[in-house]
């Protein structure tokens, strides 16, 4: 199963329309967290699903029947629905430990909404527009190359543009060759973004650092904004709103093109290499050191990892994670001598005990190709 996700080309009217559609999945899904707690500080016992589906049908049978909720009767009953699900679905997140606790939901936070097709799958047909159930045909930024059939649509809005996103049921065919047969390590860098062990050395753009002096330039500018205060209930100005929406744009143009390196370069590794190897870096404990958190989360570290174990199966490679005290960096890969004198700030690999001399980075990707299985663990199996 993978996603398809494109930009939706609306208009005013259709904008409108979607920000409604997320507001009253916002009040929907605040709705019946509220309730659900009150049911649990009044002392009802039952089980989060039954809370759930008492809470689903309070508010079809007597909330939307009340005079100043008649305007929920003319929104699509799926997106409520779809909104309780969500609720039900973090409840059983937090039970199991997975996330935290469910809180309300704000204007701030993403906003997006879920539609589905109550009769079954329909089909998306190829071309430059989408018929969403429910909510009608709407113009896409970027054509559909092929057709595709689905049942569940997630409208979610980024900045100032909406995206629709949908499953495909489906499985892409992995490729049965790759260019690169054997065990290759990767280590991830701040001065290099990522060497591979066979000497290939893969550059990253800093969006954020580029644009750093750009976006403080730009803010400085706004400086003197009315931005609102909900304390003293001082509204935003318009031009205030204009400068949030520009600010929003700039930073999601900054997200884009993290995002468009990540996945272009996970994508190629995995085409290419058969046998992949990284480290299991502790993306938190680094971004603790305050000279190199701003570096380390403009790169997407932990992003990388991520893209790396979901795409390695579709295109057919083996992912292992080698252990996070595994030396790569301090053991000699000729004497296996462990250099603790070894700094941050020495970029090359001297061994005391041998002699052997290699750039550092490179170094270190050899040593987790070379990395024992006692050390790695197999992306999607037990340890070895």
């Amino acid at each position: 199963m993978f996603a398809i996700k494109r930009r939706l080309k609306l208009n005013k009217q259709q904008h409108c329309l979607m920000a409604q559609y997320a507001g009253f999945s916002r009040l929907v899904y605040n709705y019946g967290l509220d309730l659900f707690w009150q049911s649990v500080d009044a002392g009802l016992k039952a089980s989060d699903s039954k809370r759930i589906q008492a809470i689903k049908k309070c508010l079809t049978n007597v909330t939307k029947k009340r005079a100043e909720f008649a305007w929920m009767n003319q929104m699509s009953s799926k997106v409520y629905q779809s909104a309780l699900q969500d609720l039900q679905t973090a409840f059983s997140r937090w039970r199991k430990g997975i996330a935290k606790n469910p809180v309300r939901k704000t204007r701030k936070n993403k906003q997006s909404f879920t539609v589905y097709d109550g009769n079954g799958v329909v089909l998306v047909k190829s071309g430059k527009s989408i018929k969403i159930p429910t909510l009608g045909t709407f113009r896409l930024q970027e054509p559909l190359k092929e057709s595709y059939v689905s049942q569940t649509f997630t409208i979610s809005r980024e900045a100032d543009a909406w995206y629709v996103c949908f499953a495909v049921d489906a499985e892409r065919i992995p490729p049965i060759m790759h260019a690169v047969a054997e065990p290759v390590g990767i280590d991830l860098g701040v001065k290099t973004f990522a060497t591979i062990s066979d000497e290939t050395e893969i550059e990253a753009p800093k969006p954020y650092k580029i644009a750093k002096t750009k976006l403080g330039q730009f803010q400085y500018h706004n400086r003197n904004k009315q931005c609102g205060n909900k304390r003293t209930g001082e509204k935003a100005s318009n031009s205030a709103k204009k400068y949030y929406k520009k600010l929003a744009r700039f930073h999601k143009r900054i997200a884009d093109k993290r995002q468009d390196f990540l996945n272009k370069t996970t994508t190629s590794i995995c085409k290419k290499y058969a046998h992949i190897k990284i480290e299991d870096l502790n993306v938190s404990g680094m971004v603790a050191n305050r000279k190199l958190s701003s570096a380390i989360s403009d790169l997407g570290f932990y992003e990388f990892r991520r893209q790396l174990e979901y795409k390695t199966p579709v295109f057919g490679s083996k992912l292992d994670i080698v252990d996070r005290w595994y030396p790569s960096s301090k053991q000699c890969r000729k004497c296996k001598h462990k250099h603790d004198g070894l700094k941050l700030k020495d970029r090359v690999f001297n061994c005391p005990s041998c002699g052997h001399t290699e750039d550092r980075d490179l170094h270190a990707a050899i040593n987790l190709a070379n990395a024992p299985d006692d050390k790695c663990s197999r992306v999607g199996s037990s340890r070895t």
